[in-house]
């Protein structure tokens, strides 16, 4: 075992492929589609038997309330979780990463993973990086390919070069596109041929260097960027200008494809990287009919489907190879052959100027999360859950006056400049104009129904007051 193992795991990304649980602002890697933990969590709990120092998360900024809560809830033990402004791909936040990681005269093997991959047998993965540290050791860059097990034509491929003498390791020969499915069987059949998983293992100063020879442009911006940042809580924050010029590009092609030094090692540990609700078919338990089932939901006469129901029941009579997805707000019905055009569905969302593709109904908030139940002309309900010692900003409206419902827990509301408890089965008043938050002080979550009522109701009739929480 090896104490210099730093994970750096790249929790970015908002991809539309698992729309509708997955959204702009709650991406799949915050979600828990496999069991009953999110593919974060999921992703650092696969950690536990390698010795490794506090895992290093880069993220994006709207994101940065939902990783940091996902830690804190698993009491994951990390070393900062670095706030990216804006997306540029891999190659520049396994650099920001790595100009963390050799502060102090510091240089540790960085074993750089996704926040979104599945992986079934643990105990594989633990192996295949355990063997692969004296390689990283060594200088070389090493990059982890998954076995194939049919031939698949939505990932990309490296070829094997010359085994290396006293490891289960490779040369990499090259780094292959997405094929066509008449070549992808070529590959498979050769068996020469990894996907490109995506997972990386190299020191720190090995990739700054590699970056430095092949892509300074690249290093150069991060460096800039890094060398403005600074702490906020949990989170890192960079120099926004310098990064905003930073090229957007990715390990493989700003390094590992150059690189005379890349290693591949083969792992065969029930990889995917649940691109799409397909996958996620295959790779989740099935019933006798092979119908994939999570949450209300009741089948007749059907097979081969993958059914979701998060809000409501859910049946289904005489359907087959269908994906249906139920969420509060939204309803997907779609032929398992045609998931990869969901993302259509999600740019018709952007193009009409509707919000299903950005969030959920629930809002995460760093005191807790709020959810829209219902409005009309002149109300709106919400449902609010304030965590314990979790409080919100101070703010004012001009058009909309609230009453507060708590259910359960106790809140201590400031209203003006009264403030007072209210327990469950009580209410407060919020008249137009005043200066109000609430917080939870007890030791229980805080729930409570705000219902709004005026003649303008939108998120924008607010002036903040201070920055004591963080407001809807």
């Amino acid at each position: 075992m090896n104490n210099s193992i730093l994970p750096i795991i790249m929790a970015g990304g908002s991809g539309s492929r698992l729309w509708p649980m997955s959204r702009t602002q709650h991406p799949k890697q915050f979600l828990p589609l496999i069991n009953n933990t999110s593919m974060l969590q999921d992703t650092i709990s696969r950690l536990e038997g390698l010795t490794h120092l506090p895992v290093s998360l880069i993220c994006n900024e709207e994101h940065r309330f939902l990783a940091a809560e996902q830690l804190r809830s698993h009491s994951f033990e990390h070393s900062g979780i670095i706030l990216e402004p804006f997306g540029r791909n891999t190659a520049p936040a396994v650099a920001l990463a790595a100009f963390r990681a050799i502060e102090g005269d510091q240089d540790p093997v960085l074993l750089v993973l996704a926040a979104d991959h599945l992986i079934k047998h643990d105990n594989i993965f633990r192996a295949t990086v355990d063997k692969a540290i004296p390689l990283a050791e060594a200088g070389k860059l090493v990059t982890f390919g998954i076995v194939p097990s049919n031939p698949e034509t939505g990932y990309g491929y490296i070829r094997r070069g010359n085994k290396l003498p006293g490891h289960d390791a490779y040369s990499v020969d090259a780094f292959v596109e997405k094929p066509e499915l008449s070549v992808a069987k070529q590959y498979l059949n050769d068996g020469c041929y990894y996907w490109n998983s995506g997972m990386f293992m190299f020191k720190a100063s090995r990739y700054l260097e590699e970056l430095e020879k092949f892509r300074p442009d690249i290093l150069d911006a991060v460096k800039s960027a890094y060398s403005g940042a600074y702490n906020d809580l949990d989170f890192i924050r960079l120099d926004e200008e310098a990064f905003k010029k930073c090229p957007d590009e990715s390990i493989d092609y700003a390094v590992m494809e150059r690189t005379s030094d890349a290693i591949v090692c083969p792992l065969d540990a029930g990889w995917s990287d649940v691109g799409a609700w397909s996958s996620l078919w295959e790779v989740s338990e099935q019933d006798e009919q092979r119908n994939v089932i999570r949450g209300d939901v009741l089948v007749d006469d059907s097979q081969r489907c993958y059914i979701n129901s998060s809000s409501r029941l859910v049946a289904a009579v005489g359907v087959k190879d269908l994906v249906i997805v139920d969420t509060k707000d939204a309803v997907l019905v779609a032929h398992r052959d045609k998931v990869q055009d969901v993302k259509n569905i999600v740019s018709n969302l952007k193009a009409e100027g509707r919000t299903e593709f950005q969030h959920h109904r629930d809002v995460y908030r760093p005191w807790g999360m709020h959810d829209h139940v219902a409005d009309g002309e002149r109300y709106h309900v919400k449902k609010v859950v304030v965590k314990p010692g979790g409080k919100t900003a101070t703010q004012i409206h001009h058009h909309r006056a609230e009453h507060w419902v708590v259910v359960s827990g106790t809140a201590r509301v400031y209203n003006g400049n009264d403030h007072y408890l209210v327990i469950e089965n009580e209410s407060t008043f919020i008249p137009v104009g005043a200066p109000h938050s609430f917080e939870n002080p007890g030791v229980v979550p805080l729930e409570l129904i705000e219902v709004r009522t005026g003649s303008y109701l939108q998120e924008d009739d607010v002036v903040r007051v201070d920055e004591g929480g963080e407001g809807y």
